[in-house]
């Protein structure tokens, strides 16, 4: 079973893609995909909406997440989506597959 958190941060005069940049170069997202049970963390940019940022987000299972959701990143992420004034919507699907 996988967990898939597809998050969307939007702000304004390209903030978010500010932010994703920073992300990366900062080397938080590197960190992100070493935890352990992290199978995804790639960041999208929808054609029609140049202020938001899609972060496609997939764990292993629930203890991998809560894990992640645990962990020394989780406030550096904060900071940064404070510092570029982003507001965020998640959605959280879980995928199943019969043996």
């Amino acid at each position: 079973m996988s967990i898939t958190v597809n998050l969307y941060y939007t702000g304004k005069d390209g903030a978010a893609r500010k932010f994703a940049e920073e992300m990366v170069e900062s080397g938080i997202v590197a960190a992100v995909r070493a935890e352990a049970g992290n199978e995804r963390y790639e960041y999208f940019f929808p054609m029609d909406d140049p202020e938001t940022v899609l972060l496609i987000d997939r764990w292993k299972d629930e203890d991998a997440l809560d894990f992640h959701h645990k962990s020394e990143l989780m406030p550096k992420i904060a900071a940064l989506r404070e510092k570029y004034r982003l507001k965020l919507k998640a959605e959280k699907l879980t995928e199943y597959s019969e043996k």
